[in-house]
């Protein structure tokens, strides 16, 4: 009598663990320097190391054979994903200031009137 039911829970077990429908949770995986199209619009020829670093964030690799660059690799993997969205972006320096830049991120447009706009704040009666 009891081995009727432990059988069918077997099978049925075995049966769900089968199903495409129920899978456990996986974890987006982010690795690496986010970089952005608004970060890359605040970059211009001649900042100093200093304003990149505060403009992009830290570098994840400085090749020490070649000091004039500074990488900034991210990659992607969706939890249910096995394909990773891998970026690039390099910036090359040249006396120690910056020379140019290249990589997938590419700068976003700017509004320069909404950006030199200057606001107002009426003083209190």
């Amino acid at each position: 009598m009891l081995r009727l039911p432990v059988f069918v829970l077997v099978i049925a077990a075995s049966l769900v663990s089968g199903c495409e429908w129920i899978r456990p949770y996986h974890v987006d995986i982010r690795q690496g320097t986010v970089v952005t199209g608004d970060m890359v619009a605040r970059l211009k020829p001649g900042m100093t190391r200093e304003q990149v670093r505060l403009a992009l964030g830290s570098p994840l690799l400085v090749d020490p054979f070649h000091g004039e660059r500074w990488d900034y690799p991210n990659e992607f993997r969706g939890g249910r994903s096995s394909k990773a969205d891998r970026k690039l972006f390099s910036v090359y320096f040249k006396d120690d200031k910056l020379d140019r830049w290249e990589g997938d991120v590419k700068p976003e447009v700017r509004d320069e009137q909404a950006s030199n706009r200057v606001i107002e704040i009426a003083p209190k009666p």
